[in-house]
């Protein structure tokens, strides 16, 4: 797709983020650091304060990146799981449009507000959130955007569980906000087993090429977790659910949720990751805390004439 967004590539800065993170050159890297300021820094003010509720959000600078590299101005972008709207606003604020599809309803309503929050701060860009079930894309969205997204940028679900708020009390460490809606409905992706996880993906990456306009990029991150202390790789099981829908592989990048600073990696971990890997080493088990998610690249496939032929 060329190099839209070169110009500010170029100048080493992405819109938004001022030099918080950074590409080399016109061509970029493998690995994206998109953690030089962490996630409660990157969202405050450019999000509504209920932002934080949600258990899994996507850094609002892995959007951008992706964004920034992979689309130009007046393009559009899709989130098929689009949570709080992290995709949506920062589409808006590179003047890019978007939209999305989020199957909670408590979630869509705080990305209508992002998104109003956005453009009441400047964003040019259009963008609207869709409720329902993205395993079934094709029959929310209308017939006249099937072949014109430029980008899907999305990330699965991590299981029913997430690490969600923490507060410290009398009686402990308090958990809340880290299971999707209440844990009721499973029709939620993330109550699923892998193997039904990365067929609901697959399903939904299928419906997402019909939308994707030839040479469309889609872009996914996602991190292994573990079960029972057993490592669950997703992002394979991602790369596998892509292919079944039809797209091409076509990188595999990193995306750092640690800063770099000189020639150190400053870890930002979660009070529950944290907790987890010390347990671990403890027990003998040579554990790492995850500092990065990958990011698997997708294309609709170089020799399709027409979007779903």
């Amino acid at each position: 797709m060329g190099q839209a967004g070169g110009a500010d590539q170029q100048s080493g800065r992405h819109r938004g983020y001022d030099g918080r993170h950074r590409s080399v050159g016109p061509d970029g890297l493998s690995v994206w650091a998109t953690a030089q300021s962490t996630g409660p820094v990157q969202r405050k003010g450019r999000y509504v304060a209920e932002s934080v509720r949600h258990p899994a959000r996507m850094l609002p600078a892995i959007a951008a990146h992706a964004i920034a590299h992979y689309t130009k101005p007046g393009d559009l972008v899709l989130d098929p799981m689009c949570g709080i709207g992290t995709t949506l606003v920062e589409a808006v604020h590179a003047g890019r449009d978007a939209f999305g599809v989020e199957y909670e309803s408590r979630w869509s309503d705080i990305a209508d507000a992002n998104i109003r929050h956005a453009h009441a701060q400047g964003a040019t860009g259009r963008a609207a959130v869709i409720r329902g079930d993205s395993t079934g894309i094709l029959s929310l969205v209308p017939a006249v955007l099937t072949g014109q997204v430029a980008l899907v940028v999305t990330s699965p679900p991590y299981g029913p569980t997430v690490h969600g708020l923490v507060e410290p009390g009398e009686g402990g460490v308090r958990k809340s906000d880290n299971t999707y809606n209440d844990g009721t409905d499973k029709g939620n992706l993330a109550y699923r087993d892998l193997t039904g996880l990365a067929d609901g993906f697959a399903q939904v990456l299928a419906g997402c090429r019909m939308l994707l306009r030839p040479g469309g990029v889609v872009v996914v991150t996602a991190r292994p977790w573990r079960k029972h202390g057993q490592l669950v790789d997703l992002p394979s099981a991602v790369i596998g659910a892509g292919v079944r829908a039809g797209l091409v592989p076509v990188d595999r990048c990193v995306a750092l949720l640690a800063a770099v600073r000189d020639d150190t990696l400053v870890a930002r971990p979660s009070f529950f990751q944290l907790q987890a890997v010390r347990k671990a080493r403890r027990a003998g088990t040579p554990m790492h805390l995850i500092a990065h998610e990958d990011v698997l690249v997708f294309q609709t496939p170089p020799n399709e004439g027409r979007v779903g032929t």
